[in-house]
């Protein structure tokens, strides 16, 4: 069985109502099938029946109790959890965020990023602006983030390098690349209210993103 049907086929147990049920139990501790016929009000045929689901899964397993040999308990297997999260991507190069005027998001984007991996990470614009928003300066500086004092806005077809992953976080940029870019977040641009809370919302989004998305890349 490829990774992907195994994947597949764990979700969709999982997909039914009364055996996340059982799997909401046995994830503080261990019970036998009676144990949580009693705890959910399920008769115990339709226990048996979900326990051999997630067992034939990879999901849970049955132990035998070391006091009465006929009790058996189910238990969670915590690796079939982690198994169904999709397998670092290798990055060869930097990770490089790409926005239209390289003056905000891409530019907060990347010194986020420095917080969150060891992946070397750079920013650049479609059509650069001649400095960088006062508005990302200042939200940078509320927040704790080390957004470089000498930081520019720079091109894209100056920053970026074969091997790099590129990350458009703005809806134009992606647009004018054509695909040449490996994943697209649609952010919204602060800069078109200039608000402290659009800086905010910005922040807090890409703060969210980058720290779902890290731990899924690894330097190669």
């Amino acid at each position: 069985m490829d990774d992907l049907q195994r994947r597949a086929d764990a979700f969709a147990a999982l997909a039914d109502p009364g055996r996340l049920q059982i799997v909401d139990l046995l994830s503080i501790g261990d019970m036998s099938s009676s144990e949580i016929a009693a705890a959910l009000g399920m008769k115990s045929n339709l226990v048996a029946f979900h326990a051999n689901v997630l067992e034939s899964r990879g999901i849970a397993r049955r132990v035998r109790s070391e006091s009465d040999g006929r009790r058996s308990y189910l238990q969670l297997i915590p690796e079939a959890f982690s198994a169904l999260a999709l397998g670092p991507r290798r990055v060869e190069g930097r990770v490089v965020f790409v926005c239209t005027a390289n003056s905000a998001r891409s530019q907060l984007a990347q010194a986020i990023w420095t917080t969150h991996s060891s992946i070397p990470a750079a920013s650049a614009g479609t059509r650069p602006a001649d400095r960088v928003n006062p508005g990302a300066v200042a939200a940078a500086a509320r927040h704790g983030i080390p957004l470089e004092a000498d930081a520019t806005p720079r091109s894209f077809d100056e920053v970026a390098r074969p091997g790099d992953f590129l990350i458009s976080v703005c809806d134009h940029a992606h647009e004018r690349m054509r695909g040449r870019d490996d994943v697209h977040w649609s952010i919204r641009d602060p800069a078109r209210t200039g608000s402290v809370e659009a800086f905010d919302e910005t922040v807090a989004e890409l703060r969210s993103r980058i720290a779902r998305v890290a731990p899924q890349l690894t330097a190669a």
